[in-house]
């Protein structure tokens, strides 16, 4: 079932190509983010019969794991944009027998839930791209029980990730490539604490609070593999877009001698910084 999208430009990509390439690459990007994941979902520690709501839930590993700690007398709602992701997402929970979660592809932002109808919401790096972040997180907000409470997984500034830094760098050939402002939807939309405490608090969370997360961020066995997969991530192609082909080849070229300066004995591996950003529900 699909609800309203007012996010009608990441809805498309997401439920197009963007979709589509998490889905052929879930195992390595579930593999990569491990440390990040694990992080999270300690902090929403979620019990036996809570009621679960899963902002952006992707390919689905943080509803499984979600639906596996709540346990049969509890349940999870696993929303996303992505068409695509949803499909394998509730395969897989299929597959492992998984019959407490129930997915819908719905824009969080408008979509009308259930008035304090959860314990706990989580999001695996799923909230940094809404069009109106103060409008989700008070939609978000009047879904939660009194009581209830957020954990979400966002990026720290992009000055923190090297992940990017380095990709971004290996593609400037010369540009001088500016950084979204906070709330602006990017993969670090959330990232300036000050911005996304000024969001939480106007909706009506209390009780913000920042754990750091900083982890390896593995993204290929080899410089091989892993230039194969970063070549083909929306930010690359994206920073590729409006250059002409010598000048692309260029980067290209670049971004292969920058992936494999990052190769290690554990594969090609860079840092990221990640907020484990816990509140509450009065």
């Amino acid at each position: 079932m699909t609800s309203e999208i007012v996010n009608v430009e990441q809805a498309a990509n997401w439920d197009g190509p963007d979709g589509e390439y998490w889905v052929a690459h879930q195992a390595r990007f579930d593999g990569s983010i491990g440390p990040h994941h694990r992080r999270l979902m300690a902090a929403a520690a979620i019990a036996p019969g809570e009621r679960v709501l899963d902002i952006g839930c992707g390919n689905g590993l943080t509803s499984r794991d979600a639906a596996r700690a709540a346990g049969p007398q509890g349940s999870v709602l696993a929303a996303d944009l992505s068409g695509p992701m949803l499909g394998r997402a509730e395969q897989v929970a299929k597959d492992e027998g998984l019959g407490n979660i129930r997915f819908e592809q719905a824009d969080a932002q408008v979509h009308t839930f259930e008035p304090g109808a959860f314990d706990v919401v989580i999001s695996r790096f799923g909230v940094m791209f809404f069009a109106d972040p103060p409008a989700a997180f008070a939609n978000i907000f009047s879904a939660v029980r009194s009581g209830g409470r957020l954990a979400m997984l966002v990026w720290q500034p992009l000055a923190a990730n090297e992940w990017m830094t380095a990709m971004r760098g290996a593609l400037a050939v010369g540009r001088d490539l500016p950084v979204p402002p906070p709330g602006v939807p990017s993969p670090f939309g959330l990232a300036d604490k000050g911005f996304a405490t000024g969001v939480l608090t106007a909706a009506g969370f209390t009780d913000v609070a920042f754990e750091d997360s900083e982890q390896p961020f593995r993204v290929g066995a080899d410089a091989d593999d892993a230039y194969g997969f970063v070549a083909g991530l929306q930010p690359v192609l994206m920073l590729l877009a409006d250059l002409d082909e010598a000048t692309k080849a260029q980067a290209l070229d670049n971004l292969r001698a920058e992936v494999a300066a990052h190769e290690t004995a554990d594969g090609v591996v860079f840092a990221s910084a990640a907020w484990v950003v816990t509140a509450r529900k009065p």
